[in-house]
């Protein structure tokens, strides 16, 4: 694989791990509007089962955010060290 596909896999990836992020968040959002509607409904499965569920997903999310962090840097560093800007150029003059 050339330098310019792997950073472009690389790009790819990082944008799907902030996808996946940016659900998790909301799914946290939504778990946590069902606690607080719960409040007033008291059903036991409910206040049994999704503190747990939020917790998971929560520790879910800091697993996610700690990747991506780490890849996302891994990217910028390939892309400095391979000079992905220069090989862009150069393959946009060769079209």
């Amino acid at each position: 694989m050339d330098k310019l596909k792997k950073f472009e896999l690389m790009e790819k990836i990082v944008h799907e791990l902030e996808d996946l992020k940016n659900s998790q968040q909301a799914i946290i959002q939504k778990l946590a509007k069902i606690e607080v509607d719960n409040m007033d409904l008291s059903n036991k499965r409910l206040e049994k089962d999704l503190p747990d569920m939020h917790q998971r997903v929560s520790d879910n999310l800091d697993t996610i955010a700690s990747i991506l962090e780490d890849f996302a840097n891994q990217t910028d560093s390939y892309s400095n060290s391979n000079n992905i800007a220069a090989l862009k150029e150069q393959e946009a003059l060769n079209k």
